[in-house]
């Protein structure tokens, strides 16, 4: 949606509000709902503030200790939202509203750079600056809930409903029980200007999944977090309550595969050839899986951000323990798929709780380190990579933490900054779980003890 267009819109009240959002370390969408007029009139121009708290809460938005950029002793000072006009889309399923996504900046000018957004734009940048580009298509998994959201609350979250009662992978049976409302999701993105795909069952109970087509990176990253937050928000409004969350049951969790290849600049297929019979990687598509294979233990804290995300990686159910690259393997980590101009890497770490910022930022840091320094790709796995003696994905929060926190890698790669902030944002989580008292704790110990 251009500028232009928003203007005449506004001016017939056909759109009365524009959502203006950035996404927080969480990769949720927070900023604030502006009337049309004020938004042409002063927003547009100038951008709007916001606490810099936003970058610096966890998740319940509590403030938090620990972060350099944002606390109690710095006053929680506000920081610029300033808006990507390439970003501007209509919300159809919210009526009269339209979107646009923001950078964040301090008041003087420079970049928040522990901002998601931000990181990824640096790493763009640095991949630009060697004569390529990335395209990224994410996959995101969620389950389906007849509970609304409040129901869900008071029920504790137990004892829901799942859309479907038994495994739909593939089903065209199964997605009609909830075709109303994906189809109603569907149809909403494609309005907000997202290229819709497909939509397939998947293997928990109440479990699908809507695909997208690729794009650049940055803009399929912004796709990604307005589709997550629109699909609840529609759910909502149908009376559901869907989730995201890596893992919300002992079956199956929700997954978020990232497709990601880099390509020259005038669009060159830089990581494919088809000189090599075998896989069809040019030497730049070798260096470039084997950078992931290097760095992937240490920056497996963006793949895999919360607690929860960890209780995904269980052998057996299709979310990967081993990092191995395999051709069209899904017990490996990382999986090559397609050919020539479809040849892509799908990294099968993230769950559906990840920030996409951060997750690419990762992906396209550790190809490009790949590539610099020409690392040798080792031979592809073939066979069950679930019971190879393959080295594994952190198990834990804590053990991925200080993998990213003691990684001068990373240090170098990222910034000490950025290192240190989502080391906290970590920290922040372990201190919270480690406090908690669990059901899985009351059952065992309540009588017993």
């Amino acid at each position: 949606m251009t500028v232009d267009e928003l203007r005449k819109e506004i001016a017939s009240g056909a759109i009365d509000t524009v959502v203006i959002a950035m996404t927080d370390m969480q990769g949720r969408l927070v900023g604030k709902r502006v009337h049309g007029q004020y938004f042409l009139d002063e927003v547009l121009k100038h951008g709007t503030e916001g606490c810099n708290y936003l970058l610096a809460a966890d998740i319940d938005m509590n403030t938090v200790a620990g972060y350099e950029m944002s606390s109690w002793d710095r006053g929680y000072a506000d920081f610029a939202m300033i808006g990507d006009i390439g970003t501007l889309r209509r919300i159809p399923w919210q009526p009269g509203a339209a979107m646009l996504l923001a950078d964040v900046q301090w008041l003087d000018g420079t970049d928040v750079v522990a901002s998601p957004r931000q990181i990824l734009r640096k790493q763009i940048k640095n991949l630009a600056d060697a004569g390529m580009q990335a395209m990224v298509g994410t996959e995101l998994e969620f389950v389906v809930y007849h509970d609304t959201y409040e129901e869900a609350w008071h029920k504790a979250y137990r004892d829901l409903t799942p859309v479907n009662l038994y495994n739909v992978d593939y089903s065209i049976l199964g997605g009609s029980r909830i075709e109303p409302l994906l189809r109603t999701i569907r149809l909403g993105m494609a309005g907000a200007g997202m290229t819709v795909e497909s939509v397939k069952g998947e293997c928990n109970f109440g479990q699908h999944e809507i695909a997208f087509k690729y794009s650049d990176a940055l803009s399929s990253c912004d796709n990604h977090v307005i589709y997550k937050n629109g699909a609840k928000e529609i759910a909502a409004q149908e009376g559901y309550a869907l989730t995201f969350m890596a893992k919300p049951n002992q079956k199956e969790g929700n997954s978020s595969h990232i497709h990601l290849s880099f390509r020259g600049s005038k669009g060159e297929m830089v990581m494919a050839d088809d000189a090599d019979k075998e896989h069809g990687l040019s030497d730049i598509g070798r260096h470039f899986i084997a950078g992931q294979l290097a760095h992937l233990k240490e920056i497996s804290l963006l793949f895999a951000p919360n607690i929860n995300s960890y209780k995904r990686y269980v052998p057996g159910s299709f979310a990967p323990t081993a990092i191995r690259w395999g051709r069209d393997n899904r017990t490996c980590a990382l999986r090559l798929v397609g050919h020539g101009a479809s040849l892509r890497l799908e990294n099968r770490v993230p769950g559906g709780d990840v920030n996409p910022y951060l997750a690419v930022s990762g992906i396209i840091a550790a190809g490009l380190d790949g590539i610099k320094n020409k690392l040798k790709l080792e031979d592809a796995f073939t066979g069950n990579a679930y019971d190879s003696d393959s080295e594994r994905i952190p198990p834990t929060m804590l053990e991925a933490q200080q993998l990213w926190a003691q990684s001068a890698w990373v240090k170098e790669t990222f910034g000490a900054e950025v290192q240190a902030h989502y080391t906290n944002m970590a920290q922040v989580e372990l201190d919270a779980f480690g406090k908690a008292v669990t059901d899985w704790e009351l059952f065992r110990n309540f009588e017993r003890f």
